[in-house]
């Protein structure tokens, strides 16, 4: 799917969610965006990546992932490969895994379910407290660890640029 093809299908979940919780649309639409791959793996319309910790009540799918650790030894319901890698100068392991993700009936559910995500986990105060801008959001979400990626927030800023250019 195309940026502007992703913005328009998914806009209206992110400004929905903008409107009952005051976290910036671009910065949900982005990190949906970036976690999806626009779009393009979003299995069980699961956009964010969110995973499922139990893997036994119905809600979870195992799937294949990247993860990245500063340890050698994580477990993981089922890992294929771990290599070492240097990342912004540090040494990384690159965790190739099966892991439990959640999945919804409807990309509603899953943007709902998102939102709840950051209201529940206390790690998130700093981003809830800049909320409406979604830079101040995402460098705080990645620094609070939303994702095991070095570069995620760089990433992620990325993202919400092509998401602006494609809402113009």
């Amino acid at each position: 799917m195309r940026p502007t093809e992703f913005v328009a299908a998914y806009f209206p979940f992110a400004k929905e969610t903008e409107e009952k919780t005051g976290i910036s649309a671009i910065a949900i639409l982005a990190q949906a965006a970036l976690e999806s791959g626009w779009g393009k793996a979003a299995p069980g319309n699961m956009f964010f990546g969110v995973k499922d910790t139990d893997g036994i009540n119905g809600n979870e799918q195992l799937l294949t992932t990247t993860e990245f650790s500063r340890r050698s030894d994580l477990k993981f319901p089922e890992i294929i490969s771990v290599t070492p890698v240097i990342k912004n100068g540090q040494k990384y392991f690159k965790y190739i895994v099966k892991d439990y993700f959640r999945k919804y009936d409807t990309p509603e559910q899953c943007f709902t379910d998102h939102t709840g995500f950051f209201f529940k986990n206390p790690r998130y105060q700093s981003a809830l407290a800049v909320r409406s801008d979604p830079y101040l959001f995402i460098e705080e979400i990645a620094k609070a660890g939303y994702a095991t990626a070095p570069d995620y927030g760089t990433l992620l800023k990325s993202v919400a640029r092509s998401v602006e250019r494609a809402m113009a």
